[in-house]
């Protein structure tokens, strides 16, 4: 199933408030699910997506009774507490992002290790595994039992490298209620990000920037939770779709959108 992304008239500002007229028009999704098995996601949580000739925009909204979101570092582990993903395939490539509800942003690009040599990316600097600190990576299994080192991913391993931001992206976050404030309910949060068509140039392939009408694209929209329960914390993760694993690393898997020159303000 192809989810329409229509374009805005102007760009939006990103302030986290998602209150221009082209947000309000926008096909939201339904209640996000469970990442695994497709279930309600126990709290309400929603997004949408619109572009124009700039940026692609991504917008959410995430209930949340008692918002919780200690971590100042860029880069820091967001989904340790609670975070909003978004996931952006390309052909032998995809991208990482996570915000939290105080705007700390976490990044990774990803290269599949069987396109990097073919592909070429070994010949640039920015993408050099030794002198970038690459990481290898075989998804959210590897590291267990019979997938320890590979992951359980029939394409294999792939090179995370963490020190790698997109150019020019913007985000903002705002609380309806209370941040870190167990003592008074919250009714939740607000995200809103833009990035630009000019930096996913190597996520791209050979695709338009910005997109055609009708081109169509892949995005994981997902969020994951640390619920206090029964005196401990269980992790769970609900998205847009399920991806049928607590495996989000699953470009196959992501929900895809196909961009239309329609304009959201005049739905």
């Amino acid at each position: 199933m192809e989810n329409i992304c229509y374009r805005t008239q102007t760009p939006l500002c990103i302030d986290g408030r998602l209150e221009e007229d082209a947000w309000k028009k926008a096909p939201w999704s339904h209640r996000f699910v469970d990442v695994i098995g497709g279930t309600p996601a126990l709290y309400d949580s929603r997004a949408a997506v619109l572009w124009d000739d700039r940026c692609l925009y991504v917008g959410f909204w995430a209930e949340e009774p008692y918002p919780t979101a200690t971590i100042t570092q860029r880069d820091g582990y967001l989904w340790f507490e609670n975070d909003l993903e978004v996931f952006i395939a390309g052909e032998d490539t995809y991208y990482e992002f996570q915000i939290s509800a105080r705007n700390t942003v976490y990044e990774v690009f990803y290269i599949w290790t069987d396109a990097y040599q073919s592909g070429g990316w070994s010949s640039r600097p920015e993408f050099d595994v030794v002198k970038n600190n690459a990481r290898v990576f075989g998804g959210n299994h590897d590291r267990q039992g019979t997938y320890f080192w590979n992951g359980d991913h029939p394409r294999g391993t792939r090179w995370a490298f963490l020190n790698w931001d997109m150019p020019g992206m913007r985000s903002a976050v705002s609380v309806e209620g209370f941040l870190n404030d167990p003592s008074r309910p919250s009714k939740g949060w607000y995200a809103e990000i833009a990035f630009p068509w000019e930096g996913m140039r190597d996520l791209a392939g050979g695709r338009s920037l910005p997109p055609k009408d009708g081109d169509v694209w892949s995005l994981f929209l997902g969020r994951y939770n640390n619920l206090p329960l029964n005196g401990g914390h269980i992790s769970v993760g609900w998205s847009w779709d399920p991806v049928g694993s607590d495996d989000n690393h699953r470009p196959e898997a992501f929900t895809r959108f196909r961009f239309s020159q329609e304009y959201v303000e005049d739905l």
